[in-house]
């Protein structure tokens, strides 16, 4: 069927092709790089700084919700406080960042499939470490530690009501920001003594 016209007419999209004699232009070398966006790297949360920490917090967070909407998770797949579990986070986290990979504009069509099936192990492992941390619904402890012979003992552990779930959250997200920014000033104050 030879195109005319009317075969590459969508409602609401116009489409005009380009010229037959001239080929598109070449973006040059740097021209676009201020406007693309960076590719998604892995999270190490131990070596992010406080207003990283605070981004990646807020994003991850609202990944997470997202996620248990759109897949109907159970909380014993992820928890309300998925945050207080660090096993939890660093799943949760990868997962995401697996997923952005997945579904980046330049990333080849059946990476999404990859995402589901590791998708699938994921929630096999995140459903292992809410039933063996022990947090649910409505309750929340820390994660049992063991000690090594030769450390100190464990601190005991002792469960939580769970009241609301978004003030926790950002009560969380303050402290770390809190710790992070404490170590920063206490870094660059020994820089400082050391100079």
């Amino acid at each position: 069927m030879p195109l005319d016209d009317n075969t590459l007419a969508i409602p609401g999209f116009d489409f005009e092709p380009p010229p037959a004699d001239e080929p598109e232009p070449m973006p040059t070398p740097g021209e676009d790089d201020a406007h693309t966006p960076e590719p998604p790297r892995p999270i190490n949360w131990n070596l992010l700084t406080a207003e990283e920490a605070q981004v990646e917090w807020l994003e991850l967070n609202a990944w997470i919700n997202w996620l248990r909407h759109t897949y109907g998770l159970s909380v014993g797949v992820i928890p309300p406080l998925w945050h207080r579990h660090s096993e939890l986070i660093w799943e949760l986290s990868a997962l995401r960042q697996h997923w952005l990979s997945a579904y980046e504009s330049k990333q080849h069509g059946s990476a999404p499939i990859g995402w589901h099936r590791d998708f699938a192990d994921a929630k096999q492992r995140l459903h292992d470490w809410v039933a063996a941390c022990g947090t649910r619904l409505d309750s929340d402890r820390p994660t049992r530690l063991a000690a090594w012979p030769g450390e100190d003992p464990a601190p005991a552990v002792e469960e939580s009501a769970i009241t609301n779930r978004d003030e926790d959250f950002v009560q969380f997200v303050r402290d770390d920001i809190a710790r992070r920014r404490a170590a920063e000033d206490a870094f660059y104050a020994q820089l400082a003594v050391d100079h």
